[in-house]
């Protein structure tokens, strides 16, 4: 099966462990690392909303203890197709290999696919604190 469809039918499936009291809005994300191997997450919430975690965040940290560092693709997976915050991509941009892509697909099967740059063009990256 090609990587993209396993990537959004696990950001799918981690989709459904949301815990979305507030917002309802059920996010999950896959993540393929630059050894192949995949990670998942889903979005959880905080009656102190800064206490809230995103499902790619999720997934990167998951990743990262796991002491894999390098992000190959990501996939991001609503049922309207949300593009991933801020705080999200800054986080990407930690550990995204130079050609990392980004999927973000929603409920009717659309997907929009970008190298990370197009989607977060001049990111802080630590490149900058060796300079």
């Amino acid at each position: 099966m090609e990587i993209k469809k396993v990537l959004r039918q696990k950001a799918q499936e981690a989709s459904e462990a949301a815990y979305s009291p507030y917002s309802h809005a059920k996010v999950g994300s896959a993540i393929e690392m630059s050894d192949g191997s995949i990670y998942t997450g889903c979005n959880i919430e905080n009656a102190s909303y800064g206490g809230t975690i995103c499902a790619e965040r999720v997934a990167i940290l998951k990743a990262v203890s796991d002491k894999k560092m390098q992000i190959k693709k990501v996939y991001v997976y609503t049922k309207e197709g949300w593009p991933p915050c801020g705080m999200c991509r800054q986080v990407m941009s930690e550990f995204a290999t130079s050609d990392m892509e980004v999927i973000i697909g929603d409920v009717a099967g659309k997907e929009t696919v970008m190298k990370f740059s197009d989607l977060m063009p001049l990111s802080f990256t630590p490149d900058h604190l060796t300079k």
